[in-house]
């Protein structure tokens, strides 16, 4: 009877203890209709327009452009970028285009895409091509030599390489959208960075100076929702309790088993 209490004791304590990570791997809805959504593209790393993940940009430009734009990424994501342009008319191409879309992190390192199709050729006869890039997961600290992904902001690129010279400059419309999987502890590590990768990070409004007038604010506005590195809460918590009750439970059982019924009736007290 003792043994069976403890073991229901223990698997309400497993209960409550997973019920956090069945929480957080459920996925959160990705805002729709958002009228705030940027309409426009940058042409530069430092140009690039600012996006949430969730949230869909547009923009038009001309054949030929590169378009930039921006988001934030934090340890334990796996982000994916999905693009869709909108190719000029087929009666004013002469021949296949072929769009590309890259992905930097802060130190503007190209990251590799895990698996998608980030380069495609659209047909003469195409209305439009679909792109789309699902990076590494982004890890919360990083060897100096490695190029894996860090916290911070990430620069989408979006361009058609290759186009003769009598299609540059044709009318094209871009759609940009960014969400990310939590991976959870599985992609958790021993260290975190002290900044995560966002220009101007290293400057804030504390160095301001009043008597100048001047005023030093980071160039980066955007950071995840709960913030940054937030994520110090991960399954992997759970399951080192899950381990450490599982473990309690051996010793106890091992305990009730081996331990006997106490004194034989025929041994005479004493001996």
């Amino acid at each position: 009877m003792r043994f069976g209490h403890v073991l229901s004791t223990a698997l309400l304590l497993l209960g409550v203890a997973a019920a956090p990570a069945v929480a957080d791997s459920s996925p959160s809805p990705s805002p729709s209709g958002d009228d705030s959504a940027p309409t426009r593209a940058g042409t530069s790393f430092r140009t690039a327009t600012e996006i949430e993940q969730g949230s869909q940009a547009t923009a038009s430009g001309s054949a030929g452009d590169y378009l930039y734009w921006s988001f934030p990424a934090d340890a334990g994501q796996r982000p994916t970028v999905k693009a869709t342009v909108k190719l000029p008319e087929a009666s004013t191409r002469g021949a296949a285009e072929t769009w590309q879309v890259d992905v930097y992190d802060g130190l503007r390192r190209r990251q590799a895409c895990q698996y998608g199709a980030q380069t495609r050729t659209a047909a003469q006869d195409a209305a439009r091509v679909e792109l789309s890039c699902t990076l590494r997961t982004v890890r919360a600290w990083s060897e100096t030599w490695a190029d894996d992904p860090l916290p911070g902001t990430y620069y989408i690129r979006l361009t058609a390489t290759g186009l003769p010279a009598s299609e540059l400059g044709l009318p094209v419309g871009a759609e940009v959208k960014v969400d990310s999987k939590d991976i959870g502890g599985a992609a958790a590590v021993d260290g975190s960075l002290g900044k995560p990768l966002v220009p101007g990070i290293a400057t804030s409004a504390k160095e301001s100076d009043p008597a100048s007038g001047s005023s030093k604010t980071a160039l980066s506005s955007i950071e995840p929702d709960d913030g940054w590195t937030s994520g110090w809460w991960s399954d992997r918590w759970v399951w080192t309790a899950i381990g450490g009750i599982l473990a309690a439970l051996a010793g106890i059982g091992g305990y009730a088993l081996t331990r006997g019924t106490g004194r034989p009736s025929r041994v005479p007290p004493g001996v």
